[in-house]
């Protein structure tokens, strides 16, 4: 378990983004995990990130202080989307 304590976070990004995170849910509380689907490389970049997100059932991608979501996102390429795949998450 990591603690994270106000004083800790010099710009108060992430204090804030914890603090608004127990204010809804209601415990100041988050998990960390890898970002890849098995059997694939851990996320390094934005653009894997995105691939990532569009090729999972992943509904929302925080990059910095972009939100993306799912259904906002355009259509890939339907042969370029075949050929890729589609993988669940675990």
């Amino acid at each position: 378990m990591m603690t994270w304590r106000q004083e800790s976070s010099p710009t108060m990004r992430f204090w804030n983004l914890i603090k608004a995170f127990e204010d809804r849910a209601g415990y100041g509380i988050l998990i960390n995990t890898s970002f890849n689907v098995r059997g694939e490389p851990i996320v390094c970049t934005p653009r894997d990130a995105y691939r990532c997100f569009m090729r999972t059932d992943m509904d929302v991608l925080v990059l910095e202080n972009l939100v993306l979501e799912k259904g906002d996102q355009p259509d890939s390429d339907p042969l370029e989307a075949a050929a890729a795949g589609v993988f669940p998450l675990d």
